[in-house]
């Protein structure tokens, strides 16, 4: 018998018991929180830009105001924060769920004042609202990836908590960009961003029954000790010893690949998504069809995404399920041409009650790739962190994934415009969406080359 089919029964033993844990308490709090985490994300994102456009702002203004998620890249501060700095008041609920509570707080108020203002004629104030959401809902992700790592008793564990906080983020991505469209159609923009303010109390709920994890919390509070006798090496080791201390673990070069792929991964996703709702407004697509859309058939085909990628991660080892998410990606965004050169109502199958849009089969295969790519992404990312360092190294991962692809997406709106010279609008959104698809391309070939420099981690993990 060789040895891997040795291992055969071993590993479906394992996958038993990882589907028996499902009933932990904590795996249904970190659904909770993955809900929360993921609430502001659109709404200070892509469903913004479907607000806006609604109220005829230019695209220019569109893309640029998409700069206001660049919050997400300096994760690594807020990450620094969470580490160190213990909260007043709120402080005896421990380090995490203490920032975890007040960035929620901070979230949902950004939310709901954005909510209170017209962009026609106070679209500074919406702005500023807008970062403050982002801000708290930043270090709200930096909390909540440092507990979701830290209060896992196991590897398993970590998987299960992380495919739990992916459902639940991907379930609030469903609220903030299929049903909120069908809400704001019949309440108006500002009342449903009210609405979904006051929601990030669930967040706060889940919060206050959780639990602190305690090896985590002690590593902190010795270090916090240390901080009160030396506060000049508290600062370095509260800023410089995670960014050291990780780059020391994985080798200099090696780290430079991960922050490099990790960098890259996401872009061409993150290049489109400012335009994606103005996209649908030019094609005349209803919001209800969208948001049914998304709801009825995106929905479905992003949870089979992530269940794939999940089962992927376990059965096959992170590297060979990060290479295929890079291959899925830029697949489904470049599709999404096909729309702009043959419309929105572009039948695909039609089969009379059994037809297909264009459309719907692009938005699915589109779902598909982007929940598995996020999985596989989110779990090899948690593989890489340090006890003691969890929240600012593993912001330090999420800083570099958001940097790139935050910055450039600004430019989306005048990329729209200038590629519209001598053509239809439609045609300008066709091919900027094969120029964020050709975005995709670096991954790939990073994700071979760090399969390449560390093939034990090409060997699955069960």
């Amino acid at each position: 018998m060789t040895a891997t089919a040795a291992e055969s029964p071993r590993r479906r033993r394992r996958m038993i018991d990882v589907l028996k844990a499902l009933g932990r308490p904590r795996v249904s709090l970190m659904l909770v929180l993955g809900l929360s985490s993921g609430l502001p994300f659109m709404l200070i994102g892509n469903t913004l830009g479907f607000w806006l456009a609604d109220d005829g702002i230019a695209l220019v203004a569109i893309g640029a105001l998409s700069w206001v998620g660049l919050t997400y890249i300096f994760k690594f501060v807020w990450g620094a924060m969470v580490d160190r700095i213990p909260l007043p008041l709120v402080g005896r609920l421990g380090r995490r769920r203490s920032w975890m509570l007040v960035s929620q707080v901070v979230a949902g108020a950004g939310l709901i004042g954005m909510g209170l203002t017209d962009p026609k004629t106070q679209l500074g104030w919406l702005v500023a609202c807008a970062i403050v959401a982002a801000v708290g809902a930043a270090t709200q992700d930096t909390a909540m990836d440092a507990w979701r790592i830290e209060t896992a008793a196991d590897a398993d564990e970590l998987g299960l908590l992380t495919a739990a906080y992916s459902l639940g983020y991907r379930f609030a991505l469903i609220l903030t960009e299929a049903v909120i469209l069908m809400v704001a159609k019949r309440l108006g923009w500002p009342i449903t961003y009210v609405i979904y303010g006051a929601a990030m109390a669930v967040g706060i709920a889940a919060v206050l029954l959780a639990k602190e994890p305690a090896a985590a919390d002690a590593a902190m509070e010795a270090k916090t000790h240390d901080a009160a006798r030396h506060p000049a090496l508290a600062v370095y080791d509260a800023v410089i010893g995670p960014f050291i201390t990780f780059f020391r673990t994985h080798g200099w070069a090696m780290a430079a690949l991960m922050l490099s792929t990790i960098t890259f991964y996401h872009l061409c996703d993150y290049m489109r998504g400012p335009m994606s709702n103005p996209y649908y407004k030019a094609l005349a697509i209803d919001k209800d069809t969208i948001g049914l859309t998304r709801l009825f058939i995106g929905t479905p085909w992003g949870f089979l995404g992530i269940a794939v990628g999940g089962f992927c991660s376990l059965r096959f080892g992170n590297m060979r399920t990060l290479i295929m998410g890079a291959v899925l990606q830029p697949i489904g965004i470049g599709a999404f041409a096909l729309l702009g050169w043959h419309g929105g109502d572009y039948e695909l199958i039609d089969a009379g009650p059994l037809s297909v849009s264009a459309f719907q089969a692009i938005m699915a295969f589109d779902s598909l790739a982007i929940g598995f790519s996020g999985v596989a992404l989110v779990a090899y990312m948690s593989t890489l962190t340090s006890l003691g360092y969890t929240a600012t190294q593993y912001a330090l991962l999420t800083s570099a994934l958001a940097w790139t692809g935050k910055t450039l997406k600004g430019f989306s709106g005048a990329i729209v415009e200038s590629l519209q010279h001598g053509r239809s609008l439609l045609e300008a959104y066709a091919l900027f969406y094969l120029l964020a698809a050709a975005l995709g391309l670096p991954a790939i070939v990073l994700c071979i080359v760090l399969a390449r420099a560390q093939p034990k981690r090409l060997s699955p993990s069960l």
